[in-house]
């Protein structure tokens, strides 16, 4: 209870400083843009941003003054996207991406594409731009999209996980995105929605029985240590956008509006180079100390199979089609059939 209340009050100095620096601001001639995601300084996600700031006031002289907040200082990532629209951030990044375009839950299906170059190939794509753009209808600001830290995988302290009966009746715990607790549950799990910075203890104290996140998040929130099992599926990856507050965007100049996208987009390549990198030398050192499992070919047909009514289930919402699902395996694999086009 303590560390809970000493949290909080860490966030509420950390927002009200915030806040205070919004009326201080109007004296300084740098416009701010104050940035924050959920993940530690060391991750792939927080040291891309790292760069984008250094880029952005290189290439502006300063014009842009960036202020970035990691770790949760701020909030959970449901919390940070509150306040993106309230106008409080600037910029943000994390799994609620559907508040700026429900169209991105498509790229969350599971599945959807097979490997790194597809998934990259795909977030390239003038379909992924024309979502981006899309955005602008909720007040977000879109200039590019990346890989949200790499395929997603399994962990438990159960037993291994190598076909979808191993995960029936196990407390799993999914970010909270529809998509995942649907796929929790078409594997027979029962899906937990917990933050992030929740994940620890829940598996400590056994309050979920496993999870799944990227490997770089395994190991930057120390997963490892309260888990014994590791099943790389490739299973899932996600859209990572740089979402931005719209109207704060429009307030800048042409030629600072240009710059800040140009550096937003080298800095998502950036991220996603350095994500896909990574992601090998993460798994390496999780097998230090849990028991990795590979599925591929025919291993991974049951888990195929058994994921089949999530898609239908977000075709039948509306937000996409299965039309928009062929057109993004088509852009992913380099197959030029985009909509609108002959």
């Amino acid at each position: 209870m303590k560390g809970h209340r000493t949290q909080w009050l860490m966030r509420g100095v950390a927002i009200a400083w915030i806040l205070l620096g919004v009326s201080c601001s109007r004296e300084n001639r740098s416009i701010i843009f104050r940035y924050s995601n959920e993940q530690q300084v060391s991750a792939v996600r927080s040291q891309s941003m790292l760069f984008f700031k250094q880029q952005l006031d290189a290439r502006t002289g300063g014009r842009i003054r960036v202020e970035l907040y990691f770790g949760g200082v701020l909030g959970t990532e449901r919390e940070l996207m509150d306040f993106l629209a309230m106008g409080v951030l600037q910029g943000t990044r994390g799994g609620y991406f559907a508040d700026a375009n429900p169209e991105f839950k498509l790229f969350t299906l599971p599945f959807l594409v097979d490997d790194w170059d597809q998934a990259m190939r795909l977030m390239e794509s003038d379909f992924t731009a024309g979502i981006n753009r899309n955005a602008k209808a909720r007040g977000f600001h879109i200039p590019a999209t990346g890989i949200s830290q790499g395929f997603r995988a399994h962990t438990n302290s159960r037993h291994p996980i190598l076909h979808p009966d191993d995960l029936k009746g196990m407390k799993m715990r999914v970010p909270s995105q529809e998509v995942y607790v649907q796929t929790a549950r078409a594997f027979g799990a029962n899906p937990q929605e917990l933050p992030s910075i929740e994940i620890y203890q829940a598996l400590q104290t056994g309050v979920v029985d496993g999870q799944d996140n990227p490997p770089s998040n395994i190991w930057d929130y120390k997963i490892h240590e309260v888990s014994k099992y590791l099943t790389i599926s490739h299973y899932s990856t996600g859209p990572d956008p740089f979402m931005v507050n719209l109207k704060w965007y429009e307030k800048l100049p042409a030629d600072l509006r240009h710059i800040f996208d140009e550096v937003a987009r080298e800095t998502m390549a950036w991220s996603d180079q350095q994500s896909r990198e990574k992601e090998r030398e993460y798994v390496v050192k999780l097998g230090a100390t849990l028991e990795v499992n590979y599925l591929t070919g025919e291993e991974l047909i049951p888990f195929q199979t058994a994921v089949r009514p999530v898609y239908q289930h977000f075709v039948d919402q509306g937000d996409f089609d299965w039309e928009d699902i062929e057109t993004a395996r088509k852009a992913a694999r380099g197959i030029r059939d985009l909509r609108g086009e002959p």
